[in-house]
């Protein structure tokens, strides 16, 4: 980075392997999405194309270890959403539906026989996962969840039916496999569901404002049967779901950083040239402050996902931590975003541009696995010990 961006020389607690690894990323960014995703964003395209590139650098569930995958650190990881961010949340969207919520959940919770199935395939781009948690009426509150799977018959080898309904769920049209959660008669269970299974519909959610180079899609499930076998052993109750969330919500921490970072170098480099009233836009008082607020903020952010990182490679980072994380960068990086948008005055609401596009954008990332509100909550019950969700 330059010292225009990276304030406080963050890269000199980098290895030169973790510096390697975001090299290959942002150039893979540099080539294949900056030039495409004005278009894929205006005619809301998910490019399918991209997926088997993004599975040879290994970014496909590239924290899990085994199975075909990568089994990198938690820092390498986060630095790789990070630089796919600045590209487009909707495409680290992708890396973090794959691999920190459906290949995270057959990894944690699942049979061998799950595993060895799926994770090689989803590893390779071969196959693409969903992650079925939210629902019409159960967004924040999945234990409100309404899709239930009852057993039919009474021996262990009895076939599971599901019916119900969910909302939001990323990647799902284009998906062969779906993790999809269900109240039982025994509490919250996960299932592997093949997505062409009879009783399994998948519709992509129509217009949008945000994450339009992403596919998000209502799933209902219709008398699904499945065998015995496809519910996931390790998993029962909400914390099997929520294992997988702290996952995606630790790639959120670094990713948010990306976006935001993009928008102030777009705003950085257009000040630098915009001329106004016979200078430079850069020369103005009022566009400094805005720069130096902005690189102020993204420096302590990343500072922090970096932190983060360690602690989790360390084995030693907590729920409530990723809530800070998650909370603080996601607040920050649209306020970024939003900042950089008025440095390109007009032209900053045309594609050209990334910051709006990012800031909209945002909006999904800000309410997805936890909204504002719910990780000021765990926050607030960490610090009075009383929780306060109802």
């Amino acid at each position: 980075m330059t010292d225009a961006v990276d304030l406080i020389d963050i890269d000199s607690l980098l290895s030169p392997a973790e510096i390697a690894l975001r090299a290959s990323v942002r150039s893979f960014v540099d080539s294949t999405i900056r030039p495409n995703i004005a278009h894929w964003y205006e005619d809301a395209v998910f490019p399918l194309d991209i997926v088997p590139e993004m599975a040879k650098l290994g970014l496909l569930g590239m924290h899990l270890k085994g199975y075909g995958c990568a089994g990198r650190s938690a820092v390498d990881y986060g630095l790789a959403a990070l630089e796919l961010e600045a590209g487009d949340s909707g495409l680290r969207t992708f890396v973090s539906v794959q691999g920190s919520l459906a290949m995270s959940a057959i990894h944690k919770h699942g049979s061998e026989e799950q595993k060895n199935e799926w994770l090689p395939r989803l590893a390779s781009g071969e196959a693409i996962g969903c992650f079925g948690l939210t629902e019409p009426t159960a967004g924040s509150d999945p234990a409100a969840m309404k899709t239930f799977a009852r057993r039919d018959g009474s021996g262990p080898d009895a076939d599971w039916i599901i019916d119900g309904s969910k909302r939001w769920i990323g990647l799902a049209s284009v998906a062969q496999v779906a993790v999809i959660w269900a109240q039982t008669e025994d509490g919250v269970r996960g299932f592997v569901i093949p997505t062409g299974t009879p009783g399994f519909t998948a519709t992509a959610i129509e217009p949008k404002l945000s994450m339009r180079a992403s596919i998000q899609c209502d799933i209902e499930l219709s008398g699904v049967r499945l065998p015995a076998g496809a519910a996931l052993p390790g998993a029962k109750g909400l914390r099997g779901p929520f294992e997988c969330l702290n996952e995606a919500r630790y790639g959120i921490i670094w990713g948010a950083m990306g976006a935001a970072r993009d928008s102030y170098q777009t705003a950085l480099d257009y000040s630098k040239e915009r001329l106004q009233f016979d200078k430079p836009l850069a020369g103005y008082q009022l566009t400094q402050e805005k720069l130096v607020n902005m690189a102020l903020e993204i420096s302590k952010g990343t500072l922090l996902a970096l932190h983060l990182g360690r602690l989790k490679d360390a084995g030693r980072l907590s729920p409530q931590q990723i809530s800070v994380g998650k909370l603080n960068n996601c607040r920050e990086a649209i306020a970024i975003c939003r900042e950089a948008r008025t440095i390109l005055g007009g032209n900053g609401i045309t594609l050209d541009y990334s910051p709006l596009r990012h800031a909209n954008n945002l909006e999904s990332v800000r309410t997805y696995e936890g909204t504002d509100e719910v990780h000021a909550l765990i926050l607030g019950q960490h610090i009075t010990g009383i929780p306060a969700f109802r």
